[in-house]
Parts: structure tokens; sequence; C-alpha cells
């Protein structure tokens, strides 16, 4: 396999994550051969995909000496639970702009889950409502962080970008390693689509490992004319870090919107069966923002033949399972 050059790394998930067969769900489902990429598991701050694009994204801030880190999303955001945390184990002060963006006002989706971990670990927390410009917000804050002498980071947007990217690309040589290792043949990786540099990540990463892989993205946040242009150009930005001169495929960039349901954050039937079937076939737990939606997604393209029954598909979980603890009511409903 070739070896890629990947900017400096700040060690975070203590490891490759597992690749596991989903053998029960693929037997119920009568194919395809079904795995899952265990990026959900990791041992700080209950895991997810945001700490492979902070494993770069800090390695550059301490680079820099910043000492304050910061972030927005929405109020159950993962990516602020994650940074929070790995600001807790680094001794960097950490702020986090939340922005109530799904209209959910019940007392779990408001105070439990990421929202009191977030708290928990010692970030700095400004809940601002649903319009409210966040991103200049974090530029203000950052800005007074400086005034008071602190060396502010700011992070983009679910930390994805070329730079974020590159946890993925790592995500994608592991992967190929892996099969490889089990003798199989792997021919699709789905993905929840979000902020899109996980997907990106992969698809570069398979692009410059040579691999013909595809990479279907379920799209969680919003439409494919908006998400796949984006996913597209972190892709392309991170292939040019890694191998010069090296282009995508004109198909390269799959993105599927048609799990989004009623709006990002917001439930679905589809996405309560799937967290259920997957819950009780494989004892695994999705939550049911991005990986419940995206399994949602996978399930109907294996129904519908959009995914051969003869395939080998690897799911990448990205981890959530405190946003399921936000989501009581939609499991009752």
């Amino acid at each position: 396999m070739k070896t890629l050059s990947l900017p400096s790394r700040l060690p975070l998930l203590e490891g490759p994550t597992p690749l596991q067969p989903l053998e029960r769900l693929s037997r119920h489902l009568g194919g395809p051969r079904l795995f899952i990429k265990r990026d959900d598991l990791g041992g700080l701050g209950a895991g997810g995909n945001k700490l492979r694009k902070l494993e770069f994204h800090l390695a550059r801030a301490l680079a820099q000496g910043c000492d304050t880190v910061l972030i927005d999303g929405g109020l159950q955001s993962n990516a602020s639970r994650l940074l929070a945390a790995a600001a807790a184990r680094l001794g960097l002060r950490c702020e986090l702009v939340l922005r109530k963006r799904v209209p959910r006002t019940d007392e779990a989706y408001e105070h439990n889950g990421n929202v009191l971990l977030d708290r928990l670990l010692g970030a700095k927390v400004h809940v601002v409502p649903g319009e409210v410009d966040s991103r200049a917000l974090l530029n203000e804050l950052a800005a007074r962080a400086r005034g008071e002498g602190h060396v502010p980071y700011v992070l983009p947007f679910g930390a994805s970008d070329a730079l974020g990217a590159m946890g993925y690309v790592e995500c994608a040589r592991e992967v190929l390693e892996q099969s490889l290792a089990a003798g199989l043949h792997v021919d699709r990786l789905v993905v929840a689509c979000g902020s899109g540099g996980t997907q990106a990540g992969l698809v570069a990463g398979l692009t410059a490992l040579g691999s013909a892989a595809r990479v279907t993205g379920i799209s969680v946040l919003a439409p494919a004319r908006d998400i796949g242009p984006r996913v597209r150009v972190i892709a392309e930005e991170a292939l040019a870090l890694l191998a010069p001169g090296s282009a995508l495929r004109a198909d390269a960039v799959e993105v599927d919107e048609a799990f989004v349901g009623p709006g990002y954050g917001l439930p679905t039937r589809e996405m309560t069966e799937a967290v259920a079937l997957v819950a009780r076939t494989e004892g695994l737990f999705l939550d049911p923002v991005y990986t419940g939606k995206a399994f949602a997604g996978l399930l109907a393209r294996i129904a519908d033949g959009g995914i051969g029954r003869d395939e080998t598909v690897v799911f990448v979980h990205t981890g959530g399972l405190p946003g399921l603890f936000a989501y009581v009511s939609a499991f009752e409903e």
C-alpha cells in the first residue's frame, strides 16, 4: 500500500478503531456483507469522528502556541463536546458557541446529552438563538480572548476543512489495511454527511491510495446541490496536499439527500427504525442526528437495489451516542 505524508498530528484516538462484521444484520437482510468501522469508540470524550479531525487541528494550534480553542455548532454539537474534552486533557481554555438551530425545547434536548457533557468538561458555553450569526460571535470572542492576553485558535464549522479531512484520509488507510488483513475487498463505504469533511477525507484518502471503493454520503443537513460541491472542494484541497497532480473521478462524490427528513436534527420514522434494528440485531447504538439517518439510507439502498446484495460495504460509525439521551421523546412517539 502507498505511504502518504500527512501534516503533524496529535494522537487522540490511541490506535486504529476496530473494523467489525455485522453478521447477524447481514443475514437478516439477506446481504450485502456489512462491516462497521467503529469510530464511535475512543478513549476521550465518549468518542466520535471529530477526534480524527481534532488530531490535526490541535496539533496546529499547539504549534502556534495557542492556549484557547473555540468552535461553533448546534446545541447538541458532537464536535463541540469533543473539542471540550480534548481541551480538558491538554489544559486549554475552551469556548463553545451553541446555536439553537433545531426546533426542540424539551428538557432532555436542552439540558441532557452533549450540553451536559460540555459543561462537565469545563467549557465556557454560549447558547444563542438559531438566527444568530454564530461565526461572527465566535470571532468576537476570539478577539476578546486576544485582548485578555490569550492566544486563540478558531476551528472551522465541524472542524471540516482540508486539514481536518486528513483524519479521514487516515481512516481510509486503516479500512484498507484492515480489510486486506481480513482478506476482504471493500466495494463501498457509507457515512453520514453533515459539514462534509468526513466524507471528503475518505474520498481523498481512497483516491490517493489508489482504491476503487466508492463512498456514499447520506446527507443529514443539506440538499445534495449544496453539500456535494462543498465535499468535492474539501476533497480536492486535501488531495492536493497528499498527492499533487492527482485528480478526483468525476463521480467520486456521491451524496444522497433523501433521509434528511423535515430538517437537521429532526427525527424521522426511518431513523428510529434503523437505530432499533441495529441495537436489536448487533447490540450497537447509533445516534438520532447522524448515524441513525445514515443507516436508514443504507437500509433503503439495499432494499431498492442501489447497493447490491453481493457487495462488501463498510458503514463508518461517526459516534454521537450522547445525543440519544437528548432525544428520549423521539423513541417514545
